[in-house]
Formats: structure tokens, sequence, C-alpha cells
């Protein structure tokens, strides 16, 4: 099981080497245990594109926050509005968590609607 530090730890060091540009900005995520929060970041630090379990366009379509469904449509809906935004090539930053469960499901299903990472 890992701690609040430990994945304070492996944040850091991934975020040490994963760096987002204007061409391939940083694609971090953020889980909870009642929701997912996927936000594109660039280098000058604003935010491009947001998306979130809390957003009307998720909320609607899902019963719970915590579930791999939910994660799975927050992982389309980033995809659509990235390549709308003509953003098709993105820097993977897990957050310090596995690459497991809703991490996974969330990343699988942005590369099934055309997000490359």
């Amino acid at each position: 099981m890992a701690t609040k530090e430990s994945i304070q730890k492996t944040r850091k060091r991934i975020r040490s080497k994963v760096k987002g540009t204007s061409e391939c900005p940083r694609l971090a995520i953020f889980r909870s245990n009642s929701h997912i929060y996927a936000l594109i970041d660039d280098v000058t630090g604003n935010t491009l594109i947001s998306c979130s379990t809390l957003d009307k366009e998720v909320k609607g379509m899902i019963t719970s926050g915590n579930t791999c469904e939910a994660s799975t449509l927050v992982g389309e809906v980033i995809a659509k509005r990235s390549i709308q935004n003509k953003i098709d090539r993105v820097n993977f930053d897990r957050g310090g968590r596995l690459y497991h469960g809703r991490i996974k499901a969330l990343a699988d299903a942005a590369r099934k609607e055309g997000l490359n990472f």
C-alpha cells in the first residue's frame, strides 16, 4: 500500500523527468478517493484543457466518480477536447500513482480516442 509520503516522493521524481512543452504538453492526472481529474499543463503554468468527474458533461452520465467507468469517460472527454484544440501528443504524468485501475482506464480511453503519449 502506497503511503502519502511515498506518493509525494514518486510524484517529485516523475515531475523532474516528465516535462511539458508547447508542442507536447503534460497530461497530469490527479486521483482522489471520490473523483479523478485530468489537466493538460503547459511550461508556462497555464492550464490548457481540463476535465474531471465533476464536469457537467461527465457527471450526468455516471453514478459515482470513483469507478473505472467514470475514468474512461474522463479520458474520452479530455482526448476529444485536446484534439479539438489541435493537441494530439502529450506527455503522460500519472501523478505518483501506479499505472493501474482508474489511471490505466483513463489512459486507455484517451489513447482510443486518438491522443498519443
